[in-house]
Formats: C-alpha cells, sequence, structure tokens
C-alpha cells in the first residue's frame, strides 16, 4: 500500500536523491536520536546534528565513546568526534568519520 502519490518508492530514485541531496537537505539526513531525557525534555526523537553538541557513539568499532561533535561533514555524510581518531602509516592522526545514524 503506498502512503503517498507524490514520493516515489524506486530504489534507484531514493538512492539518487539520497546522495545528490544539497547541504541544507543533508543537514536533516544527518539527524541522531536523542536520549531519554532529552527527548522528554524537546518532546522529540530526534534531531539534526551540528558542532559542539554532547554525543554517545552507539554502533560499530567505538560503541560507548562519548565526545563533543568537532566538524559534520556533510559532504560524506559523517561526523567527526574529539578524541576519536586513528594513527596513519605515517604517524600522523586523522579523525574517524562516525555515520550519524551511529550516534545518539
Amino acid at each position: 500500500m503506498r502512503y503517498s502519490t507524490s514520493v516515489s518508492a524506486s530504489r534507484r530514485k531514493s538512492r539518487k536523491a539520497h546522495f545528490s541531496a544539497h547541504s541544507e537537505a543533508r543537514r536533516k539526513l544527518m539527524s541522531a536520536n536523542l536520549s531519554k531525557e532529552l527527548q522528554a525534555r524537546h518532546n522529540v526523537r530526534s534531531m539534526p546534528i551540528r558542532k559542539d553538541d554532547e554525543v554517545v557513539v552507539t554502533r560499530g568499532m567505538y560503541k560507548t565513546r562519548e565526545g563533543k561533535v568537532v566538524a559534520v561533514y556533510r559532504k560524506k555524510f559523517v561526523v567527526h568526534v574529539e578524541r576519536i581518531a586513528r594513527e596513519k602509516a605515517n604517524g600522523a592522526t586523522v579523525p574517524v568519520g562516525i555515520p550519524a545514524s551511529s550516534l545518539c
């Protein structure tokens, strides 16, 4: 059953819309769930992530790590969190990009 006739259910079209979305649309796509107390306070389940937000990683290799958002990289759909970095072969440290859906 289709809910809206104006929105396509095609995988091809939805992927194209996702990956060719402009920056303001990507802001909304890069939303993360709020903690239970923040959900109760603001009466919303999720919000777009922005710089200086306090986040907890809920999935992946860095699960349960906490930190402040250093950068929101909309072009790559990732978020950089402080103290979550890896070392390159030449010894330099680079921030690890974490998908916004993996944060809380």
